[in-house]
């Protein structure tokens, strides 16, 4: 009993230290596992460097090789420290610290995979929690429900657009067409006003008629007019439902992992969970 006890509460420390930013023990663990992901993208770009890697390659292959099996203890941390260890390793943190780990062993048996080792550069988004930052992410989770609920609306605009730009391309075949300026087929001049539209505009084709350019030019006006409308769709969303947004602390629940939780709250939103006391 006390053995069980023991390894309850050691679980639950860990658990405290590695997952939760509240805590001095878990600010501090975040902030090296910071430095360590920083250290390790920056192994990464010197390596890219071809006259670094020539002469400090060893160097860098071992320093790689500690920071890798640091990460690998972390993930075993975490994963003994919940109580579904499906939860976190399916999660997208879960994910990421698996990313970040999985690529040095990979180049035991093929080489050039060095360079995905830069996917743990991702795993900075964890600044979030340990800065108290977690508001920008519920208004990220905001963003997300507002940019669902108007997917008809965008659906529908960019359908229109899709046709419009058929139409305008069209229309500058038929009037470039013959005049050797790059509208040499309609998919081609789909594809211009597409890049006008978007005032993207590569310049490698160009209309040289006199009505082909005044086309253009109303092209380009169009273009910035078109740009604001999904925007101001996706916004008057947002603020339509603001209430939605919560405020969030860096609690994480040691049955399910759930992060985003009430300031004040003694339970688990998702499962029921006691995150006070695990």
């Amino acid at each position: 009993m006390s053995l069980k006890y023991n390894e309850r509460k050691w679980k639950e420390k860990l658990h405290e230290i590695i997952y939760e930013a509240d805590t001095p023990a878990g600010k501090l663990f975040d902030i090296i596992l910071l430095i360590v992901i920083l250290l390790s993208v920056v192994l990464v770009m010197l390596e890219s460097i071809g006259s670094i890697e020539s002469k400090y390659a060893n160097i860098l292959d071992i320093l790689e090789w500690v920071i890798t099996i640091l990460f690998s203890v972390e993930y075993i941390a975490r994963i003994i420290s919940v109580k579904s260890p499906k939860s976190y390793v399916f999660s997208f943190y879960g994910i990421i610290d698996f990313l970040s780990i999985i690529p040095k062993y990979i180049s035991l048996f093929i080489l050039g995979t060095n360079s995905l080792l830069a996917l743990r550069a991702l795993r900075l988004l964890r600044v979030f929690r340990i800065l108290k930052l977690t508001r920008f992410i519920g208004e990220s989770a905001n963003f997300g429900k507002a940019l669902k609920r108007s997917r008809a609306k965008i659906a529908v605009f960019i359908t229109f657009v899709i046709v419009l730009c058929i139409i305008l391309g069209t229309i500058m075949y038929l009037v470039e067409n013959e005049h050797d300026s790059g509208f040499t087929s309609i998919p081609r001049s789909v594809y211009w006003a597409i890049v006008t539209l978007t005032t993207v505009g590569y310049g490698d084709i160009a209309p040289i008629t006199s009505l082909g350019q005044f086309i253009a030019s109303m092209i380009m006006i169009l273009g910035y007019g078109i740009i604001a409308i999904p925007t101001g769709i996706v916004t008057s969303e947002m603020t339509k439902n603001e209430k939605d947004l919560i405020p969030n602390n860096t609690q994480n629940c040691t049955n399910c992992s759930e992060d985003y939780h009430q300031d004040n709250a003694k339970f688990c939103h998702k499962c029921g969970n006691n995150i006070e006391h695990g």
